[in-house]
């Protein structure tokens, strides 16, 4: 397979604003900052032009190593990171942008949120208007959220100016979401899944098993292509260089409507991840 088979790379949504955001990505959570340089080189070289990675991940020197090396004009490549626990409250925010604007050796991020509301602290609602600040600079193309639930949404929206661009949430088969999902859909937040594939745990489910053989592709092609009919930006991780490619081989897996409805009656409301209501680490190491 050449990578100019993978028209799936070429998808993309619209966010607030105008701006284009491929709807496959790759996700470096967990990728060692030794290996991050490596795995997103080749995400390059296989095509992906999406690059979601964190402060809290302690890779993002790694990240734009990597952007560098590869030497693509920086408006090809969508970049996402996003604001630490630690690193919550107005000023903090603002300082943290730029501290990772200089880890990635950028100048803007295409795509910076919240990492999660955590809200014991507080902090939130000040660290929104800093990002509204640093979007309203024209220093960020668009803002949004992570692991927000409705309640944190519905606050967000009534004292907002800007309302996010993206809420990026576990969501997979068994833990759809679909309260949340339709949440965000009615107020055009664009929803972004991460653990796309359950972290693996959904790939055996008999339903998945049983379309990926009747159609020839992998379970996670199943999954992924269950998540691009749906609207939703996607941003598996690998270090793999062939589960890139075949992450991104999506192209021929059509899914019927009675596929799409076996997907989703997979929901089990079992969470893999941190709870957003309570998680309150710092993040910072």
């Amino acid at each position: 397979m050449t990578t100019a088979a993978l028209t799936s790379l070429d998808r993309r949504t619209t966010l607030p604003g105008g701006v284009g955001i491929p709807q496959v990505g790759l996700g470096v959570f967990q990728v060692p900052t030794a290996q991050a340089q490596r795995v997103v080189e080749e995400a390059l070289e296989v095509g992906y032009r999406h690059v979601d990675t964190a402060a809290a991940y302690v890779n993002e020197e790694g990240v734009g190593a990597a952007l560098g090396s590869a030497g693509l004009p920086r408006e090809e490549v969508f970049v996402t990171s996003k604001l630490r626990n630690g690193d919550q409250g107005y000023e903090r925010a603002l300082r943290a942008y730029d501290d990772t604007l200089a880890r990635l050796g950028l100048e803007t991020l295409d795509l910076y949120l919240i990492h999660w509301p955590n809200p014991a602290a507080g902090l939130w609602q000040e660290s929104w208007r800093a990002l509204e600040r640093i979007l309203d600079e024209g220093r960020v193309r668009a803002i949004g959220v992570s692991n927000f639930m409705v309640e944190h949404l519905r606050e967000l929206l009534g004292r907002a100016e800007h309302v996010p661009a993206v809420n990026q949430i576990e969501i997979h088969p068994s833990f759809a979401q679909p309260d949340l999902a339709d949440f965000c859909a009615e107020h055009a937040i664009t929803v972004q899944a991460y653990s796309p594939l359950g972290q693996g745990a959904d790939l055996s489910a008999p339903t998945v098993t049983a379309i990926a053989d009747r159609l020839g592709v992998t379970a996670a092609q199943v999954v992924l292509r269950w998540h691009l009919d749906q609207g939703r930006v996607v941003i598996p991780k690998t270090t793999s260089r062939a589960r890139m490619v075949s992450n991104a081989d999506l192209d021929g897996t059509d899914l019927t409507a009675d596929d799409l409805a076996g997907l989703d009656a997979l929901e089990t409301g079992v969470r893999i991840g941190n709870d957003p209501r309570t998680f309150a680490l710092s993040q910072i190491r």
